[in-house]
């Protein structure tokens, strides 16, 4: 059974979906174009076309269509147009190294990558991503600092994901990068020397987006976003646009209640709103229901997907204090934290050396204090901030307009010391 898994794993499908697709809308037509590229065929050695290896698992067909023709325009809005694929658009010349064979999920870690980053494209950005969610993202002043930031911020998450640049991949990234096991790496471009470093990984698929450079414009873009139903059916929507581009565009967290007028008492330092906007733009790429840590331009803690706001809350502080004790044992031991402590449980190794670990990561609050809260949607009580305020964060941003939004500026004006609050007026939700 595990052969042929590994077998199913290696295949690269035969889909049946036909080479071009049309979509009407009335009297519009959007028509699509399925996406193939020539490969060698591992076993005859010859060239074939083929296009996605399989779908989200072995045994799914899958294919990869580009818009190349019609012009959406349903009431005011005008949808994006073709000629402006991204990851559609991948051409052979674009897949520097297949590596495995690019699927579904690879492509839709890196697309989700390139709706984050369309956000951050004013600094060196990385977004590293697994199962459509990001594992780490961070900003700095070089590349290279910016993947080792995003990787220190969740390595356990990191193996295996897709790690998605805003800037032209440079030897001492590609360095830092072929160090660990991931599966698909993209940028805008890559310097000499670049690829051959990470081409190493004979596995590793190697991609050049077209056009990220142009990656700020699509902020504004809204594309037809398809929701497939288990009956067959289809919802459509718009694909949501995201209000806040700068910290003036905060909204300050004000409430009435029963005829009093609620407002939080202290507003956000300037560091505080650099990370309560970096925040929100990364939120923009989380399953929901989520809550996000983010400390100095890089995310400390990410929850997703949870049915309830207090307990993604809770478990992205879990993760926080788990990644911040597996950091400082894997910089200080070389190994991970979970191998220390099998280690101490079979009196391999000294107890004290776990406890050292264990002291640091409480006294530290797993990374969290000082850090800024980021929530997807608004807080329908006060116990979702009294987590982050309890670790120590400073800043929260939220939507707002819950019927308690009373309570949880009052949670944030009790604190001690006390905590600066923002509203964006808008959730971003994201199934």
């Amino acid at each position: 059974m595990a052969q042929d898994m590994k077998a199913a794993y290696r295949t690269i499908m035969d889909d049946h979906f036909p080479p071009e697709m049309r979509i009407s809308f009335g009297d519009q037509t959007l028509i699509y174009r399925k996406r193939t590229w020539k490969i060698t065929d591992e076993d005859s050695g010859e060239r074939v076309e083929k296009g996605l290896r399989y779908g989200e698992n072995p045994g799914q067909e899958a294919a990869l269509y580009e818009l190349v023709n019609g012009n959406l325009v349903l009431g005011q809005c005008r949808f994006i147009q073709p000629g402006k694929g991204l990851v559609s658009a991948l051409s052979e010349w674009d897949l520097l190294q297949f590596g495995k064979h690019p699927g579904k999920i690879n492509l839709t870690d890196v697309d989700n990558g390139l709706n984050i980053l369309k956000f951050l494209m004013e600094r060196p950005c990385v977004a590293i991503l697994k199962h459509n969610n990001p594992c780490g993202v961070a900003q700095a002043e070089t590349l290279p600092a910016a993947y080792e930031r995003a990787y220190w911020a969740d390595r356990l998450a990191a193996m295996g994901g897709a790690v998605v640049c805003n800037r032209p991949m440079d030897k001492a990234a590609a360095e830092l990068i072929s160090q660990s096991y991931v599966e698909v790496v993209a940028a805008p471009e890559y310097e000499k020397g670049a690829v051959e470093i990470l081409a190493q990984r004979k596995n590793l698929r190697i991609i050049r987006v077209p056009r990220m450079d142009q990656l700020a414009g699509y902020a504004n873009a809204r594309f037809v976003d398809f929701k497939s139903l288990t009956d067959g059916g289809i919802i459509v929507q718009q694909s949501p646009l995201n209000r806040i581009r700068t910290a003036a565009d905060f909204i300050p967290a004000a409430a009435k209640r029963e005829g009093r007028e609620f407002r939080c008492e202290r507003q956000p330092t300037e560091k505080e709103l650099a990370d309560l906007l970096f925040g929100w733009q990364v939120e923009q790429g989380v399953s929901s229901n989520s809550v996000i840590y983010v400390k100095d331009g890089v995310t400390v803690g990410i929850g997703t997907g949870e049915q309830d706001r207090v307990g993604v809350a809770q478990i992205a502080v879990d993760k926080a204090y788990t990644k911040y004790a597996d950091g400082l044992c894997y910089r200080r031991y070389g190994v991970p934290y979970h191998e220390l402590a099998m280690d101490v449980e079979r009196h391999k190794t000294p107890a004290h050396l776990k406890e050292a670990i264990d002291d640091e990561t409480d006294a530290a609050r797993g990374g969290l204090i000082g850090s800024a809260m980021v929530s997807d949607g608004f807080f329908p009580f006060r116990d979702g901030v009294d987590v982050g305020i309890r670790e120590g964060v400073t800043a929260i941003v939220q939507p707002g307009g819950s019927q308690r939004d009373f309570e949880v500026i009052q949670a944030c004006n009790e604190a001690n010391p006390k905590v600066a609050m923002v509203f964006t007026g808008q959730r971003a939700f994201k199934h």
